[in-house]
């Protein structure tokens, strides 16, 4: 029986602060903020370990939310999931898309068929800085992950299309206090501590969801490129200390307009895996071009990583071994441009580094359309 209804709206932004397109909706009386679940955005920074857009969208966001929801400003995110993104190279253009759920009457679920859009979240608890990257912070994902399937009222692991998650990083501060304690952290880099937190995240979503069918260890993490997840999306920030799960799929318990699919890139230049996510919610790449079938498009969601063996199809690429331009960064712009190219607009979302999201140099790529 449906019990809840789905609805999502994209919305640009002028600024990582900017909350006047949310706030002109929640005014005119065409969303209701108390049914806000979660947010997901795109942030105009470096997307490293000091990008404090993310952090700022978060809090102007939180403070902008926090008189409609009756809550203090803090304590905002214990209600609302965010997760925001930093880099928007290439043509990739700043947004936020928000996913708000309500209850449904029985007379509201007339003439809706099939499975259609739900979405859940957890949190997991706080780590400390020598639990990231390892197996606890798997563990602790992948139970995570089952929280928020049954948040969104799925059953099938086959029904979950998309995960995103937002998970810590180690900053200098919080090594030196591992290291205080006489614990070691997983690397004494912060910015190699990304990679390891948004892989054992994945590994976890891999883990709920069946999709790895071994014992996974600490040494498998950034090590073993077989196991991955086809669905889980991760992305690590300064600004939390645990992770953030929002579950995406279709489900019998949702009368939502909207419908979510994916496909898997195989490489950053997989232009069928995209194809194939927007046919999977009934939008063929001829129709992209239609007025009408672009209004149905919401978003795009997709992971981009330089591949780590130094080439795309057998062709050298210096996306790894640029000293001035970060390697995330090329593959966002590149995988961003191509899926804009496919979409016919930059309002995407593409967050770089995949370790274990998908195949290496590959990620997972899910849309969301109205029917």
């Amino acid at each position: 029986m449906r019990t809840t209804t789905v609805d999502v709206i994209q919305i640009p932004t002028k600024s990582p602060g900017d909350v006047s397109g949310l706030m002109n909706l929640i005014e005119a009386g065409k969303l209701e903020p108390t049914s806000i679940l979660a947010i997901l955005g795109k942030t105009e920074g470096n997307g490293g370990v000091n990008d404090f857009t993310r952090e700022y969208a978060v809090s102007a966001l939180s403070f902008a939310l926090a008189p409609y929801v009756g809550l203090a400003p803090h304590d905002v995110e214990q209600k609302i999931a965010f997760v925001m993104s930093g880099g928007t190279e290439g043509v990739l253009s700043p947004h936020i898309t928000v996913f708000a759920r309500s209850a449904v009457s029985g007379d509201s679920q007339t003439g809706i068929a099939g499975k259609r859009l739900s979405i859940g979240i957890a949190h997991t608890r706080d780590f400390m800085p020598e639990e990231l990257g390892r197996c606890l912070q798997i563990e602790e994902t992948a139970r995570a992950v089952h929280v928020a399937m049954a948040d969104a009222g799925i059953e099938d692991p086959q029904d979950v299309h998309f995960v995103q998650i937002k998970c810590p990083l180690l900053t200098s501060d919080r090594i030196e206090a591992a290291h205080e304690r006489g614990k070691r952290v997983v690397t004494n880099s912060p910015h190699g501590s990304m990679g390891y937190s948004r892989g054992a995240s994945a590994l976890g979503v891999a883990s709920a969801l069946g999709e790895i069918d071994c014992d996974i260890r600490d040494e498998h993490i950034l090590k073993n490129w077989n196991l991955f997840s086809s669905v889980a999306s991760t992305s690590a920030g300064i600004e939390l200390m645990h992770n953030v799960v929002i579950v995406l799929g279709n489900s019998n318990a949702s009368a939502s307009p909207f419908v979510i699919g994916h496909g898997v890139m195989r490489d950053s230049i997989d232009s069928a895996a995209v194809i194939a996510a927007l046919k999977s919610v009934g939008l063929g790449l001829g129709e992209i071009s239609d007025p009408r079938a672009q209004s149905r498009l919401v978003n795009i969601f997709a992971k981009a990583e330089a591949s780590p063996d130094g080439s795309v199809r057998g062709f050298r690429h210096t996306m790894l071994d640029d000293s001035d331009i970060g390697a995330t960064r090329h593959a966002r712009a590149a995988v961003g441009g191509l899926i804009s190219g496919l979409a016919g607009t930059g309002a995407v979302y593409v967050s770089g580094g995949a370790e274990h999201q998908g195949p290496p140099g590959g990620g997972p790529v899910a849309a969301i359309a109205r029917q």
